[in-house]
C-alpha cells in the first residue's frame, strides 16, 4: 500500500484549477455569487443527507450528530427536497450566466442542467425517486435493505464510544427507514406503478435472506463487534446490536415483505417502463437523464447505435478468435466455449476467491506503472478491491466502485460480485479491473474530488454517461496502453466487454420501448456475447429497474473518443494525450453537451 500511495502522489500536485485551462476572466462579483451558492447547497446537501455526510467523511465536529441518523425516505421529505431544488433553481437562474466564463460558466451550466433535468422529472412523474429515474423504490437493487448494511460495515468510521452509539442508533434508524420505504412503496402501487413479478420475487428472496439472519451473526453486527474491538471500547455492543436487528429491523423487514407479497398477484411479467402511465414519456426522459446519456438522443436512434456496434465488435472479435485458430459456431458460442474452459476459471470456494482478489490487485499494479506517459495528474487516494458482500450478491451487479472520503482518509473501493466463480473466467478480468480502478472510475473520481479549486458541489456530484463512459474509454485506453500485448485472450475480454455494452443499448431499449420480453432480452444477450445466463439474467433484471443507465457506457465512450480524435484533427502537433486527459479529468463531470464546450474552450486557449 505504501508503494503504491507514493507512486499515485506523483503529479498529483498539478491536480490544480489552473490544469483545467481556464483562461478567460469571469465578473470577480459574479463569480463570487456563484461559487457562494454553490458552497450553500453543497452544505445544504450534506446536513439534509446524514448518509453523504459520512460517505464523504463529513460526519464529524458541527456535522457528528448526523453520524447516529440516516436518510430520510418519506414522501414529506422528498416534497422538501424539490422544494429546496426549486429555490436552488431559481437562484441559480438570477446569475448573469453572461458574466461568467472559463471553468466558471462550465460549472454554472453542469449545475442548471442537473437541476433542469430533475425538474422535469418531477414535475411529470410523481412515483419511484422523484425527479431520478428509477421507478421502483423497492426492487433486487433499490432499498434500504439492499444498501445500508454494506453502508454501515463499510462507511460507518469508529474512533470513540461515540460513533459506536451512533452506529447502534443508525440501525433503529435503519428500521425507520425501511418502514417509510415500504410505505413509499404501497403509495406508488396505488397509483399503479408495480415492479415485474420476476422482481418481486427477487427482491423478496433477497428480503427473506436478510431477515432470516439471527441479529448476533448479521454483518452489521459482526462490524460493530471487529471495529469496537479494535479500538479497545469495553462494553456488550454484539447485544446491543443484536438486539435491535432482531427487533424493530426485523419487524420492519418483515412488514416490507408482507408488502411485496400482497402485490406480487398484482405484478405482470412485463419487463420494460412501457407499461406505466406515461410510461414512453418516462423512459425518454430517463434515457436522458443524469443517470442515463444526457443527451437527446431518441431510444430509436440509441437501438440502432447499438446494432451497428454489435456488428461491428462482433466482426473484430471473429477475426481476432479465427488467429488463436477458434473457427467453429458464433462469436457468442466461442466466448462461451473459452469461458467454460477449466483452466480460465477459479474454483467456487473461498480461498479461491481470495486468490482472485489478490489476482487484482496484481493487475491493478501493473497498469498503474505505465500512469504516468498518459496522465500528467495522479490521484493520491489509493484504491482496494473487496468482493460485494454475500447477503446482496445475488441481486447486485457484477462489479462496482465506491468512491473514497473527500480527504482521502477512506480509500477508493472496487468491489467484485463473486456468488459464482464461473461468471469471471481469468481472461476477462483485467478488463474490468480497469473499468472500476485504474485508469477507470477511481483515477477519474479520485482525481475529481482531489482537484483544488472546483467547487465541493461539483466535487460529489456525478453523470452517469461521463463516469461509466470514461471508464469504458478507459479500457480501450488499456489496450493502447499495452495491457494486451503479451495476452490475446485478455484482448478477447476487453472485446467482450465492449460487445457487452453494446449490447445493453440494444436490449434496455428493447425492453423499454420496443417492449421486448424479460426472456428475449436474455436469449439475445447469451446468444451474442457468450455470457452465463446466470449473469446475463442478473444485467436484464438490472436495466428493468434502472432504465436508461445501461445506456450511459457506450454513449459516454463515443462522446470522450469523438473528442479525442477532434482535439487531435484540430490541434495537430500541439495535441498531447497527458493535456487532454488532465483537462477532462479535471473540470469534473459534466454532461455530455458540456464535455464538448470543456474541449471547445481548452482548444481555443492553446
Amino acid at each position: 500500500m505504501l508503494n503504491r500511495r507514493a507512486l499515485l502522489v506523483t503529479g498529483a500536485a498539478a491536480a490544480t484549477f489552473a490544469a483545467t485551462g481556464a483562461h478567460a476572466a469571469s465578473d470577480p462579483a459574479t463569480a463570487k455569487t456563484l461559487n457562494t451558492l454553490f458552497d450553500a447547497i453543497f452544505n445544504e446537501n450534506v446536513d439534509q443527507s446524514p448518509t453523504l455526510a459520512t460517505s464523504l467523511g463529513l460526519d464529524k465536529d458541527a456535522r457528528a450528530g448526523l453520524k447516529s441518523k440516516l436518510n430520510d425516505a418519506s414522501e414529506a421529505e422528498a416534497l422538501k427536497g424539490i422544494a429546496r431544488a426549486e429555490k436552488n433553481l431559481a437562484a441559480l437562474k438570477a446569475i448573469a450566466r453572461d458574466k461568467l466564463s472559463g471553468m466558471d460558466r462550465i460549472n454554472y451550466d453542469t449545475v442548471l442542467w442537473g437541476y433542469e433535468s430533475r425538474k422535469s422529472g418531477y414535475d411529470r412523474f410523481k412515483f419511484g425517486n422523484w425527479g431520478g429515474a428509477n421507478p421502483y423504490i423497492l426492487s433486487q437493487l433499490n432499498g434500504a435493505y439492499q444498501s445500508t448494511p454494506d453502508f454501515l460495515a463499510n462507511q460507518h468510521t469508529i474512533e470513540n464510544k461515540a460513533d459506536a452509539e451512533a452506529y447502534l442508533a443508525r440501525l433503529e434508524a435503519f428500521a425507520v427507514l425501511i418502514g417509510q420505504e415500504t410505505e413509499r412503496f404501497k403509495g406508488d402501487v396505488a397509483k399503479g406503478v408495480v415492479p415485474p413479478d420476476f422482481v418481486i420475487d427477487k427482491a423478496l428472496t433477497q428480503l427473506q435472506a436478510l431477515a432470516a439472519i439471527n441479529g448476533a451473526d448479521s454483518s452489521m453486527t459482526r462490524a460493530l463487534i471487529s471495529k469496537t474491538a479494535d479500538k479497545g471500547f469495553t462494553g456488550d455492543w454484539a447485544a446491543e446490536a443484536a438486539r435491535r436487528i432482531d427487533g424493530p429491523v426485523a419487524k420492519a423487514l418483515n412488514a416490507q415483505i408482507d408488502a411485496l407479497k400482497a402485490v406480487r398477484p398484482k405484478a405482470t411479467h412485463d419487463a420494460g417502463v412501457w407499461k406505466l402511465k406515461d410510461g414512453d414519456a418516462y423512459y425518454a426522459f430517463a434515457a436522458g437523464s443524469s443517470s442515463g446519456t444526457t443527451t437527446k438522443l431518441t431510444p430509436d436512434e440509441i437501438h440502432k447505435i447499438g446494432l451497428d456496434m454489435v456488428r461491428e465488435l462482433s466482426a473484430e472479435a471473429d477475426a481476432k478468435f479465427k488467429a488463436l485458430g477458434l473457427t467453429q459456431g458464433t462469436v457468442g458460442e466461442r466466448m462461451a466455449a473459452i469461458a467454460k474452459d477449466p483452466k480460465y476459471v477459479y474454483d467456487n470456494t473461498d480461498a479461491a476467491k481470495d486468490r482472485l482478489l489478490a489476482d487484482l490487485n496484481v493487475q491493478i499494479r501493473a497498469i498503474e506503472a505505465k500512469l504516468p506517459d498518459w496522465f500528467g495528474v495522479l490521484p493520491k487516494t489509493p484504491v482496494v478491491v473487496r468482493r460485494v458482500p454475500k447477503e446482496i450478491e445475488s441481486g447486485a451487479p457484477g462489479g462496482y466502485y465506491q468512491r473514497p472520503t473527500l480527504d482521502g482518509s477512506r480509500p477508493g473501493a472496487y468491489y467484485i460480485n463473486l456468488r459464482d466463480t464461473a461468471e469471471w473466467p481469468s481472461w476477462s478480468l483485467p478488463t474490468l479491473t480497469y473499468h472500476e480502478a485504474i485508469p477507470g472510475h477511481h483515477l477519474q473520481i479520485a482525481i475529481q474530488m482531489e482537484t483544488q479549486g472546483l467547487p465541493r458541489l461539483r466535487k460529489v456530484g456525478g453523470f452517469s454517461a461521463f463516469s461509466e463512459g470514461w471508464a469504458l474509454y478507459s479500457e480501450l485506453l488499456a489496450t493502447e496502453m499495452g495491457m494486451y500485448e503479451t495476452d490475446p485472450l485478455g484482448y478477447i475480454g476487453y472485446l467482450q466487454s465492449a460487445l457487452f455494452r453494446a449490447i445493453r443499448l440494444v436490449v434496455d431499449t428493447g425492453m423499454h420501448a420496443k417492449r421486448w420480453s424479460r426472456e428475449e432480452a436474455i436469449r439475445y444477450f447469451v446468444a451474442t456475447n457468450g455470457d452465463q445466463e446466470s449473469s446475463a439474467t442478473t444485467e436484464i433484471e438490472r436495466y428493468c429497474v434502472w432504465p436508461g443507465q445501461a445506456l450511459s457506457y457506450m454513449t459516454g465512450k463515443i462522446q470522450w473518443v469523438r473528442m479525442r480524435d477532434r482535439m487531435k484533427a484540430q490541434l495537430g502537433p500541439k495535441f498531447d494525450i497527458k493535456a487532454f486527459h488532465d483537462r477532462g479529468l479535471t473540470a469534473g463531470p459534466v454532461p455530455l453537451a458540456v464535455l464538448e464546450t470543456v474541449y471547445t474552450e481548452w482548444a481555443r486557449g492553446l
